[in-house]
């Protein structure tokens, strides 16, 4: 009887600390878009909240920002509920920037010009240990 009670002690501790596990994990956030075709290095991750308050990110729109069919920056209105190839096409398409180009320059850009953040390939295309 005691073992009994003893291995559902340890069971329920065990259970209990995978679910805690579970609810606390970071808020991470993969670059994945449809639009990208196969890749030979795997795809950028980050922790998006931590990420923005490092960087003194406020406002959405600072990565997903919109353009009117004029191409003019709107303000007030962020286009996180869209992938970001319906603006940025593949290589070679009609759209003003490529999305490779476009992950390139935006994210890069901003790390060098904050001289913070990763910048070489596999600083942001890690492979998983």
């Amino acid at each position: 009887m005691r073992k009994h009670i003893l291995f559902i002690g340890v069971l329920l501790a065990v259970l209990s600390m995978a679910a805690l596990t579970a609810y606390s994990q970071e808020n991470i956030e993969f670059v994945e878009d449809s639009g990208f075709m196969s890749s030979m290095r795997p795809k950028p991750a980050f922790l998006h909240d931590e990420h923005n308050e490092k960087a003194g990110i406020e406002d959405c729109i600072e990565c997903h920002h919109y353009y009117d069919d004029e191409g003019n920056l709107v303000e007030d209105e962020s286009s996180e509920d869209q992938e970001c190839s319906e603006c940025h096409g593949a290589e070679g398409d009609e759209y003003p920037m490529d999305l490779v180009r476009h992950y390139h320059l935006n994210c890069r850009g901003c790390h060098q010009a904050a001289k913070a953040g990763p910048v070489a390939c596999g600083e942001c295309h890690a492979k998983a240990p």
